[in-house]
């Protein structure tokens, strides 16, 4: 299993440019997709996050680590812009460092797999920064949440993609 990697305070350095997966408002077809990626994304490409469940939320989802796969997309940031987007992406996921009592969610690093259509010679593990519930709320989640089956969110998305 990939342990979670400590990740710089919003607004200071990037440790690496690492591609970011989403699974939820910002996939292609939801809305924030067009107002936080539009022009600042250089690829998508469909992957599964390993070892992770996916809760329903108030109108978005969360990632926990647990026994199961979650569905989203693989982002690479356009040339230039990777700071922007990094602390656009913070700010939109209540991020606001390592482990701050406030945070919404935390950005940790985890393996993600493409499938093998989308890695030429077969699946391919990449390392990229990832959101996932932050501890209070997992706790929440793991005692009364409600589990996504298959761990694909799908409000709003155009029909047929995966």
């Amino acid at each position: 299993m990939t342990a979670a990697v400590t990740t710089p305070v919003p607004g200071g350095p990037v440790a690496a440019e690492l591609p970011f997966f989403v699974y939820g408002t910002l996939l292609p077809g939801e809305p924030n997709h067009d107002l936080f990626l539009r022009g600042r994304t250089r690829g998508e490409r469909p992957a599964v996050l390993p070892r992770a469940l996916l809760y329903d939320g108030p109108g978005y989802p969360y990632a926990i680590d647990g026994h199961g796969r979650v569905h989203g997309t693989l982002l690479v940031a356009a040339p230039g812009v990777y700071g922007e987007l990094l602390g656009l992406l913070d700010h939109l996921e209540e991020y606001l460092g390592p482990g701050h009592p406030r945070n919404l969610y935390e950005r940790v690093v985890r393996e993600v797999e493409l499938p093998a259509q989308e890695a030429p010679g077969g699946g391919e593990a990449v390392r990229a920064w990832v959101y996932l519930a932050a501890t209070a709320v997992t706790r929440s989640l793991r005692t009364g949440g409600v589990l996504i089956p298959g761990g694909r969110w799908a409000t709003g998305r155009t029909p047929g993609y995966s």
